[in-house]
């Protein structure tokens, strides 16, 4: 029986992503948002059940990687594509849908074809996690930016759109330029030869550790004053951590 509860947490970040998929369609990115982080959720929770169930399973790995397709994968994606129409059209609009263009008058042919670049962020998910199935060397760290990550990512921007409301942010986060460069960068990052530590507990034990407790405090600490600006920021963090971390492991003594 227990062997089923992993995969049966798995499945739960499935229904996220199914549901996060429809809002981010309807242009709905705060619920679709919220639901993406519900799954990255249940993401974290089934694997940690089959370790500590000892119930790990090459079914259960699939599984994983075809929810991370779902909710890290194509929901990115789309909300790029949202973002991308929306700096189109001059303004962000969260919470129209695509049918307010039709009843104006613009014809499924008319419409611009610029946006469909972010469904990049989704083909470069799906390679970084075709990938991962078969690399065998991806158990305490990864190579490359974890698809949970990268969507928590793409996620923030429709975000900080709504909660912060600064003049500044939304020129920037909508300008075409931003997008794009921000579309690109996150392709290549999901498949970057960057080694990039999991946040994977064997044991408690701080020395074995640091690293991570170290990120998950100063991750908490941004996340309290910054809200979801906090959340570029943390991944950035996450990456130049890593990169100096393997940089001075390399050059200990054997």
């Amino acid at each position: 029986m227990k062997r089923h509860i992993p995969n049966s947490i798995t499945l739960l970040n499935v229904l996220c992503g199914c549901i996060a998929t429809v809002f981010a369609v309807k242009n709905q990115l705060e619920i679709a948002a919220a639901f993406v982080f519900l799954g990255i959720f249940f993401d974290f929770f089934d694997g940690l059940a089959a370790r500590v169930l000892d119930v790990k399973s090459e079914l259960g790995l699939q599984l994983d990687s075809l929810a991370d397709m779902i909710t890290s994968g194509l929901v990115p994606g789309i909300v790029m594509y949202q973002l991308l129409n929306m700096s189109h059209h001059g303004g962000w609009n969260i919470g129209l849908t695509s049918e307010v263009s039709v009843a104006n008058g613009e014809s499924a042919w008319d419409m611009p074809w610029l946006p469909f670049l972010g469904f990049l962020i989704t083909l470069g998910s799906a390679y970084r996690l075709a990938k991962f199935n078969v690399d065998e060397n991806q158990e305490s760290s990864f190579v490359g930016l974890p698809t949970p990550a990268n969507a928590l990512l793409i996620l923030s921007f429709p975000l900080i759109l709504i909660y912060h409301n600064n003049d500044l942010l939304n020129d920037i986060i909508l300008s075409e330029g931003f997008l794009i460069v921000t579309t690109l960068l996150s392709t290549f990052l999901l498949n970057a030869p960057i080694e990039l530590f999991a946040l994977k507990f064997k044991n408690w034990s701080f020395r074995d550790n640091s690293l991570r407790y170290i990120f998950i405090v100063i991750s908490l600490v941004l996340i309290l004053t910054m809200r979801f600006i906090a959340i570029p920021a943390i991944i950035a963090f996450y990456i130049i951590s890593s990169i100096i971390a393997n940089t001075a492991n390399k050059k200990l003594p054997e």
